[in-house]
């Protein structure tokens, strides 16, 4: 899950990572009201999960209220590459004397956490990997014994940090490891992380990923994510407990197991279908289960034919009948429904739909034949 500017910022300063001051707000009223508070001159900073926010306008210092009030105006609704803005943060805008990069990221190769840290700070880091790599310090941790102290001053000496900073520069090293230790992120970043004239060090920026899986043991953190952006639908699915993502096109979607749905996509997409969701029911899904999925790939104006496709391990073959039997209940879908089902129960599972009579759904014995006949009703429906 990745966080906005200001929410990955909350969690540096919890651990002791130096930020400035600012305030998230939604309306230009309180951004105005925010920045009157905060002090002159502040940043009005738009918060989207994408880069480049300065060179798109998304950016700006406000000396005084007026400017505070027409960045805020300008920059709220503003259409960032696909993301509309609709918060911002008002910071204390801080004196920059260096900018310097600085993150914790897992080293897939090594199986161990790496820190990375360079002196071009404030500039696409990718682009400093391919052109000066010497200027990148790349350091895996041992993950038993954490990153000490004493490792952190070794990066930042190496990377060529200023001298009279090195001890400030490992001090937020060591803390933003400990960021994304305990916060079981995948990524903490600080791009950039700066000293002021005065010879400080904190983040002015905050980039942080957040392991979806590990968001059981953090229920602080649940809440946070870009909800404001998300497709209504994946946001309902979210508080459902279900994995759900929107696609394109107009055939909903259902399997158990992320690699059958995957596969299932694949199979209607050459079959010439559209997919218009990805939907995995997950393993050893009841009956409720499977009418809280029909509910939500049914709440999808596009969907024009929907295929289930369950391999029975795990989840039983009746209780998806029995699922989709109250779903019919009590939603009455109007589109055709290809159901194939193998594996556990599934004759069970046949014979309840069998019994059940639910218009217009359609068995299928296999995958292939199940997406080739899903794409023929869709058509029809069109």
């Amino acid at each position: 899950m990745d966080l906005l500017e200001h929410q990955g910022k909350q969690l540096f300063a919890r651990h002791g990572l130096a930020t400035s001051d600012g305030k998230a707000v939604t309306s230009v009223e309180d951004a105005v009201a925010a920045a009157n508070e905060i002090g002159y001159p502040v940043v009005v900073k738009a918060q989207v999960l994408i880069g480049g926010r300065g060179k798109a306008g998304g950016v700006k210092l406000a000396a005084d209220e007026a400017e505070a009030r027409e960045h805020a105006t300008n920059i709220l609704g503003l259409d960032i590459k696909g993301h509309i803005v609709r918060t911002l943060w008002i910071e204390h805008a801080s004196d920059i004397a260096t900018e310097y990069y600085a993150s914790v990221l897992l080293d897939r190769s090594e199986k161990k956490p790496l820190v990375m840290f360079s002196v071009e700070g404030g500039v696409d880091i990718e682009q400093v990997a391919e052109e000066t790599p010497e200027k990148l310090i790349k350091q895996t941790v041992d993950p038993l014994e954490g990153l000490t102290r004493e490792q952190a001053l070794e990066i930042a000496k190496a990377g060529g940090a200023d001298e009279d900073v090195v001890e400030g520069v490992a001090d937020a090293l060591v803390k933003l490891y400990e960021v994304w230790i305990e916060e079981d992120a995948s990524l903490t970043e600080i791009n950039p992380l700066i000293v002021t004239p005065d010879r400080q060090v904190k983040a002015l920026d905050a980039k942080v990923t957040l392991d979806g899986n590990a968001l059981f043991r953090h229920e602080e953190n649940q809440g946070l994510g870009d909800t404001a952006n998300m497709d209504p639908i994946e946001l309902k699915a979210k508080e459902e407990g279900v994995t759900y993502v929107a696609l394109d096109g107009d055939i909903g979607i259902l399997g158990n197991g992320a690699g059958l749905v995957m596969s299932t996509l694949d199979v209607v997409a050459q079959h010439g279908g559209s997919p218009a969701n990805f939907l995995d029911a997950g393993g050893g899904s009841d009956a409720e289960k499977v009418k809280q999925a029909v509910a939500l790939i049914l709440s999808n104006p596009n969907v024009k034919a929907v295929l289930f496709n369950i391999f029975g391990g795990i989840t039983r073959c009746d209780e998806v009948a029995k699922g989709l039997v109250a779903a019919f209940g009590d939603l009455k879908p109007e589109v055709p429904f290809v159901v194939r089902l193998d594996g556990t129960n599934d004759v069970e599972g046949r014979r309840i739909l069998e019994e059940a009579a639910l218009p217009n759904v359609h068995a299928a014995k296999t995958m292939d034949g199940a997406a080739e006949q899903v794409v023929a009703l869709a058509k029809e429906q069109s």
